[in-house]
């Protein structure tokens, strides 16, 4: 992450006795433990109309590129007839931060569609309207820095009269929130992904014909492009980049306890910091994981919002804040449309905005980049359709195997995370290097010291 992740001046790796410290013994002990499911991953490939890679479909075009900071820690997926839903899509963006944030975010990546889906399928048969003005007292009887959801959601709709919003957005608005909040209790106590000082964020929608829902935590962002009146072309951002500075934001922090400020030297970016510590300075006011922050602001309930779709609306754009840090909202919107195809449309922006990275910013390391374009008139035809065509689950180094590959990849993956275990703590954190060196900012500036007896 650019804008948004995490440096460090002092700590380098682990602190002893800290979750983060204890997470590397917990994948060196045991290979059983690792934080990734080869078989559920398996299983997730070979989902007809999901992709996570490098690649596009006839609606969809998707492309991640690791920027200079080490790992790539964004994810991305695509999942057309979502959970073998006739004209239903399933995208989203996930940009993870941290010592562990590829980690989180391919695991919010995997996990939360179906978490999503299943919801769904409860709230349809039960009263949602109950459901709704029952949620915010069983969120907040669990963890009392979720203030009620419905408030802190920030609900949006584009319908003027609360009446007339769709039956589809009380079921997923009631869906999204339970979703996200059961992933990141998950997270809370996985066995090997330490989410202590790391997390991810998460832009993400469901579009069920005319109908577009979108859940987001932290600074990703969805942004449509439209014609309006004059038949021009402009950009509708549909998210709200979920930082300390938007005053509501900083309320509920400072409420919990937690401290919000920005540093002398990037005025422009503020921080939640804990209460005692100078640490972490995470430049979100939202995210999965970061759990060291959950008791003082930090939360994980999605900002939702509803739009009904017209046939002047042409494409949506998510993506993570590698491209939104150095493009404007109408120059994403502009590359997307003048790209050669739709298929090359995502590798396109991504591509911009790196040049972008090297010309604004030249003494910073470029940011990791994820987009995906979703096309939204299913009528023009994508003359270069990669659904046979290439695509790789390391996609952080905007590479390309072939898609049938299954054991390729999962042999790949696997290797990975052997390197991982064998590796001693500060080659770990080598790739971390996000921890120092850095003009530009990020989005973590310190990981805080524990003692294993503070840590129980």
């Amino acid at each position: 992450m650019g804008m948004g992740s995490c440096l460090s001046g002092e700590s380098r790796g682990p602190i002893p006795g800290s979750p983060a410290a204890l997470g590397v013994r917990r994948r060196r002990n045991s290979k059983k433990r690792s934080g990734f499911d080869y078989k559920k991953y398996e299983q997730l490939l070979k989902i007809p109309g999901r992709l996570s890679f490098n690649g596009s479909s006839e609606i969809a075009s998707l492309f991640t590129q690791q920027g200079k900071k080490g790992t790539n820690q964004d994810a991305m997926v695509v999942w057309e007839n979502f959970c073998s839903r006739s004209d239903t899509i399933f995208c989203g963006v996930f940009d993870g931060h941290g010592p562990y944030g590829h980690m989180v975010a391919k695991r919010v990546r995997d996990s939360l569609p179906q978490k999503l889906n299943s919801q769904w399928e409860v709230n349809v048969k039960e009263d949602v309207s109950t459901e709704i003005n029952n949620h915010s007292s069983s969120l907040n009887s669990e963890d009392t820095s979720l203030i009620a959801a419905d408030e802190e959601s920030n609900v949006s709709v584009d319908v003027e009269d609360a009446e007339k919003q769709p039956d589809i957005f009380h079921l997923l608005k009631e869906s999204f929130l339970k979703a996200f909040k059961i992933i990141d209790r998950e997270l809370k106590v996985h066995p090997s992904v330490d989410c202590f000082c790391s997390g991810t964020t998460a832009v993400t929608l469901i579009k069920q014909g005319q109908d577009l829902v979108i859940g987001n935590v932290g600074d990703s962002r969805a942004v449509l492009g439209t014609r309006n009146k004059d038949n021009s072309l402009i950009a509708v951002q549909l998210t709200v980049d979920l930082k300390p500075n938007l005053p509501a934001e900083a309320e509920r922090i400072r409420k919990c306890k937690g401290r919000v400020f920005a540093l002398r030297d990037e005025p422009h970016i503020s921080r939640v910091w804990l209460p005692d510590n100078n640490t972490p300075g995470l430049a979100m006011a939202r995210a999965f994981g970061d759990f060291c922050l959950k008791d003082f602001g930090l939360i994980a309930v999605p900002d939702i919002s509803y739009r009904r779709l017209t046939d002047k609306d042409e494409f949506i754009v998510l993506a993570s804040d590698g491209i939104w840090d150095v493009l404007s909202n109408k120059e994403v919107v502009d590359i997307v449309a003048t790209a050669p195809s739709r298929s090359t449309a995502a590798r396109s922006l991504v591509e911009a905005a790196v040049r972008a990275w090297k010309s604004k910013y030249p003494t910073s390391r470029v940011d990791d980049c994820a987009v995906v374009c979703l096309f939204l008139d299913p009528n023009t035809p994508n003359p270069l359709s990669e659904s046979n065509g290439k695509v790789k689950e390391h996609a952080t180094q905007g590479e390309q195997v072939d898609a049938k590959t299954v054991s390729g990849i999962l042999h790949e993956t696997s290797k990975d995370d052997d390197d991982l275990e064998d590796d001693d703590d500060d080659d770990l954190f080598e790739d971390y290097s996000a921890l120092d060196g850095v003009t530009w900012a990020n989005t973590l500036l310190d990981l805080p010291k524990f003692t294993p007896e503070e840590n129980g």
